[in-house]
């Protein structure tokens, strides 16, 4: 099919929601979009995340098409940001892996994991072991705490809260229909409504899509003016591998948890602790940071922890699953919904092992 004065529902203003409709009105096509929430993202999984783009990094606990979507999307993520009129953090400067001594089996463990993930997904770049000079050179900071290191290139970060509010601000100016504060289920537009329904609501989909379920993630924003970090930062550690990724303006998230609950009252002290402990542990600097905010939402995953598009109807098609993965995979998952509208599947859809129920 080609596409051509269609209108466009699109349910839910998360981040592919977003990026769908500001995409497809710039084709000229009419969108409306609902959300629950208001611009701000409120309710959405896109808030209260890193915003890092690591597919080799992630490898070690993603499936082989995640880490291919993540690595399309690393390249896409600049020319989705150029246009926009409200400018977007966004650095491509990798991504540094440091242990303490007692650790040392774990990281072990994971320049294997990296390994193996290479001779599979080619196209990766090779991982790089760094000594103590090598952390003076990339990490100057940490060269003291740290005398050796793993360094991904070509991995990147974007700030999330920058992006969601330049894309409301460009789908307002690209006249797209916000109605804000107004969730919709999919069965109040009827079988006769013109045009296509993209659902991308997240958890808010469940309805229509029972086999969705929550992963509470928590994660911590920090303005500490005594540390410098050049890159996203894991602390391989056994039971919590946090992650510190530094915005602009000495602002720092930091995150790790993943728990299999839906529950949404604020974090624990454990886990409090526990990413805080992180941080200090891999910067001292950390102990006089201010915590701006401590925040908590629930990812969407499906069974497998995959993201999938589905066709319900002719006009209907559901996106969904895609877990702690949103901002690595989104671009991915955006191109190949564009492929669908415009020729009815994608063949990009097979190279990420997505799973894909088009009618």
């Amino acid at each position: 099919m080609t596409l051509s004065n269609t209108s466009f529902t699109i349910l839910g203003a998360g981040l592919l929601g977003r990026l769908l409709a500001v995409s497809l009105a710039r084709q000229g096509h009419s969108v409306a979009i609902y959300d629950k929430g208001g611009p701000l993202g409120e309710h959405s999984a896109a808030r209260v995340a890193g915003g890092m783009l690591a597919p080799l990094a992630e490898s070690a606990v993603a499936e082989h098409g995640v880490v291919r979507m993540g690595r399309h999307s690393l390249t896409r993520w600049p020319e989705l940001l150029a246009p926009l009129a409200m400018p977007v953090y966004f650095q491509q400067e990798g991504t540094l892996l440091v242990w303490h001594h007692q650790d040392a089996q774990e990281a072990t463990r994971m320049r294997q994991q990296l390994e193996n993930t290479r001779t599979t997904v080619t196209e990766l770049p090779a991982m790089q072991m760094l000594d103590s000079e090598g952390m003076a050179r990339i990490e100057p900071a940490l060269a003291p705490r740290f005398a050796q290191g793993m360094y991904l290139p070509g991995e990147g970060q974007l700030d999330n809260r920058q992006l969601l509010a330049s894309l409301a601000g460009e789908m307002e100016r690209l006249g797209v229909q916000l109605h804000w504060n107004t969730p919709r289920e999919l069965a109040y537009f009827g079988a006769d409504h013109p045009g296509w329904l993209l659902d991308c609501r997240g958890l808010g989909a469940r309805g229509d899509w029972p086999q969705l379920r929550g992963v509470r993630g928590e994660v911590i924003r920090l303005h500490a003016p005594e540390v410098t970090l050049q890159r996203p930062t894991r602390l391989l550690h056994p039971r919590y591998p946090a992650y510190i990724a530094p915005k602009e303006n000495n602002v720092f998230v930091i995150g790790a948890t993943e728990i299999e609950s839906e529950d949404l009252s604020p974090a624990s002290v454990r886990s409090t602790l526990e990413l805080l402990s992180a941080a200090y542990a891999v910067h001292p600097g950390f102990a006089e940071a201010r915590i701006l905010e401590l925040s908590v939402q629930c990812r969407p995953a499906l069974p497998d922890n995959l993201p999938a598009v589905r066709q319900l109807a002719a006009r209907t098609l559901q996106v969904n699953g895609m877990y702690r993965h949103g901002y690595m995979i989104a671009p991915a998952l955006h191109d190949v919904v564009l492929d669908v509208l415009e020729g009815g599947t994608s063949a990009r859809a097979a190279e990420f092992d997505l799973s894909m129920q088009l009618l």
